[in-house]
């Protein structure tokens, strides 16, 4: 008995075969109504392409896409590990900056259906349960790298890290050090990037000091971009609070180079007045003496490529799911 078809998803949502076709292909003329239904009829008809039409068209591909909701220094490190692994590969990348959840939903729907990558690596996104059970169901390999408290579909290979721990490990750190008054720079992740991410680093770090009798206010936390010019400017309420922070610990060490900075314009001293940590251990950091909790950032993405390069040769091959670890990398900032 053959499958549902494009004809019998028109006809149950109610448009045309050509809305089908501009929801199935990413275009931004849709109106958000008429792509939910779409999507809706979609799921209750269980339409799936031909999985042997999907087969052939995947083999003569030889690209591998990157679904990345930003190009913060974090993930360009990450993208350098990627393409270092496919660089004597048969295999080019496709980058999709999904910086809007629109995009996000779109290019998950445009990816699942229209066979253009052979797998695909997601950093750091979450979204509905129904967009990655589409993405099973056309049987397109996905890895995803996030944290270990987001929420993984069971059908991805997942890389993850604990940014939780790495929030621990950070005030830990800066205990030992004999600081008692700190401050804690994160960012204010849009919508459809995984909230855990930057919540578990806050939680853990706040949790750690509390652990140690030590309280951090909300009045010494701040949110913000990850642009350092807007954090910089965000970080000078931090250095007028009456009581200063001995100590900031920053979300990401982009966030932590514009705490540097906004403390050096004050004429504070690094680490004698104020001092900074950050995370990720980007490529800059080690140059400018910052001390961070670091993640495998370019190790992490030559292991999602063999993950996803993996479930390309057997698609029927049991998705896995690893763990990576932080560390603490001490330097002369903190």
């Amino acid at each position: 008995m053959a499958g549902p078809t494009i004809y019998d998803v028109s006809k149950r949502a109610g448009v045309s075969i050509a809305t089908v076709s501009r929801v199935l292909n990413k275009r931004e003329t849709v109106a958000i109504e008429t792509r939910e239904r779409v999507l809706s009829a979609i799921d209750e008809l269980g339409f799936v392409p031909k999985i042997e039409a999907i087969s052939r068209a995947r083999k003569q591909l030889g690209r591998i896409g990157v679904l990345t909701p930003s190009f913060v220094d974090s993930i360009v490190d990450r993208m350098r590990g990627i393409s270092e692994a496919l660089i004597d590969l048969p295999y080019d990348t496709a980058i999709y900056n999904a910086n809007t959840p629109y995009l996000v939903e779109g290019y998950l729907t445009s990816l699942a259906f229209n066979h253009v990558v052979d797998g695909l690596i997601i950093i750091g996104i979450d979204f509905d349960y129904s967009f990655a059970q589409r993405l099973v169901a056309n049987r397109l390999p996905v890895v995803f790298l996030g944290d270990t408290e987001s929420p993984i579909h069971e059908g991805f290979n997942a890389l993850l890290l604990d940014h939780g721990e790495g929030g621990a490990m950070a005030a830990r750190y800066l205990l030992d050090q004999g600081h008692r008054r700190f401050a804690f720079v994160g960012d204010a992740y849009p919508q459809m990037v995984s909230h855990s991410i930057g919540d578990s680093k806050l939680d853990r770090f706040r949790q750690t000091l509390a652990e140690a009798g030590v309280a951090l206010p909300d009045s010494y936390v701040c949110l913000t971009t990850l642009d350092m010019e807007q954090t910089r400017q965000q970080v000078f309420r931090l250095l007028d609070l009456p009581k200063l922070p001995t100590a900031i610990f920053a979300g990401s060490d982009t966030q932590a180079i514009a705490v540097m900075s906004a403390a050096r314009e004050r004429g504070l001293s690094i680490p004698n007045d104020l001092a900074v940590m950050g995370f990720d251990d980007i490529s800059i950091a080690q140059f400018v003496g910052l001390t961070t909790i670091h993640q495998p950032l370019r190790e992490s993405g030559r292991l999602a490529v063999e993950m996803v390069l993996g479930q390309i040769e057997d698609n029927n091959k049991k998705a896995i799911r690893s763990e990576y670890p932080v560390s603490l990398i001490k330097r002369a900032t903190a």
